[in-house]
């Protein structure tokens, strides 16, 4: 079996050990739009258990969701989980800076799922719930195909809608995919006292992988560092609402998200690594843990991954979503994210676009205290009960 790395050389797959619990198993599903895709699985005993497909976000894998696996099972749920396209063990894309960025656009990271769900001979799913850029993908599978995905719960990153076409005088909607920056922003974030670069646009550059895959400090204590600066653990993520998407507001957000303008993110985070006594005592991501990241990172470097910003930052592929302006997302819809997540804030407006008009249904929308970004890692148990509740209210969807 074989993938494109970062420099799109073919090589060899690794079999990541990640010592999963009893009840989850690991496999290789395939002919999935092109792909090998690698997904973990729980549940699969009864054929007629309802499914939720559960998709991870950056830098994240199948593994992420591991803590709430196995409850939902219990629960009675078919549970999967992939490694979604550029990541992990998912075997078929090309990670090459210059090769076939399109393959991780959204319309096509969402016939991924559509293909995967049919591959396991689905014909719908009782939920699609994803985490950070997965938010996004669930929330366009709901969106563009309510037939099969038939509900969402929406993780840390809200979805403020399709990008706009002009109705009369009025712009119908926000764009979710990080449009709201403009060359003359860029500017205004690099003219500021302390100067600023966005971070979805230095993933876009070339230069975004190997900062990170060869990072000064090792790509482990990169990781520990990345994991620990966006979560409840760093005591500095006090998240507000932004006013506007002025380089003012923006630069109100940690680093991770406005960085420094000559630093890459292998630097950017390497000031918060958290001391030995810190990791020692971090019970939702051990270090025998975090090892599976790193190795899986480590073996496939970021391109991939950071190709799906690649495409979020380009004006050509923004602009074929055009099409869905003005539509919204019908079928019942929730969102779960850390209270200590400036992710809910770092579009200003999405969050309650989400709720107000985007959403049609929206059944629920909750705040964890004691989590940050990673929040299904960081309170497993709270993200649980808050998915069941919401599934035990819509089974019928």
């Amino acid at each position: 079996m074989k993938h494109f790395n970062a420099g799109g050389m073919a090589k060899h797959t690794q079999t990541l050990d990640m010592k999963l619990a009893p009840g989850i198993r690991s496999r290789i599903v395939r002919d999935v739009n092109g792909l090998e895709m690698h997904v973990l699985e729980t549940g699969f005993g009864d054929e007629g258990r309802p499914a939720v497909l559960l998709l991870h976000g950056f830098p994240e894998l199948a593994y992420s969701w591991r803590k709430v696996m196995l409850p939902l099972a219990q629960a009675g749920f078919r549970v999967i989980a992939p490694d979604q396209r550029g990541y992990g063990q998912t075997l078929g894309w090309d990670g090459a800076f210059d090769g076939d960025v399109r393959s991780f656009r959204p319309i096509n990271l969402v016939q991924d799922a559509v293909a995967l769900v049919f591959a396991l001979g689905l014909k719908k799913v009782q939920a699609v719930v994803g985490h950070d850029f997965g938010s996004s993908v669930a929330a366009w599978c709901a969106l563009i195909r309510p037939d099969i995905f038939r509900s969402v719960v929406m993780m840390s990153a809200p979805f403020g809608g399709p990008p706009a076409l002009t109705f009369g005088s009025d712009s119908m909607g926000a764009s979710p995919t990080g449009q709201m920056i403009g060359p003359q922003l860029h500017e205004e974030l690099a003219a500021l006292a302390r100067p600023r670069k966005h971070y979805q646009w230095y993933y876009s550059t070339p230069d975004a992988d190997g900062n990170m895959r060869h990072a000064p400090q090792g790509i482990h204590a990169f990781m520990r560092a990345y994991y620990h600066h966006k979560s409840a653990d760093w005591r500095h993520n006090i998240p507000v609402a932004l006013k506007d998407a002025s380089a003012v507001e923006l630069a109100r957000m940690p680093t991770y998200y406005l960085m420094d303008l000559h630093l890459g993110m292998a630097e950017t985070v390497a000031p918060e690594m958290p001391d030995t006594a810190a990791i020692a005592s971090c019970c939702w991501l051990p270090e025998v843990e975090l090892a599976i990241y790193t190795a899986s990172f480590a073996h496939t470097g970021f391109q991939g991954a950071l190709n799906w910003y690649r495409c979020s930052t380009s004006d050509e592929i923004v602009s074929e979503l055009k099409v869905f302006s003005g539509r919204t997302i019908d079928v019942p819809s929730g969102f779960i994210a850390g209270a200590s997540d400036w992710g809910v804030y770092q579009k200003p407006g999405a969050f309650e676009a989400m709720q107000s008009r985007v959403c049609t249904r929206m059944a629920s929308c909750d705040l964890v205290e004691g989590a940050g970004h990673w929040v299904q890692q960081e309170k497993p148990e709270a993200v649980t009960r808050l998915l069941l509740t919401f599934l035990s209210a819509h089974q019928s969807a």
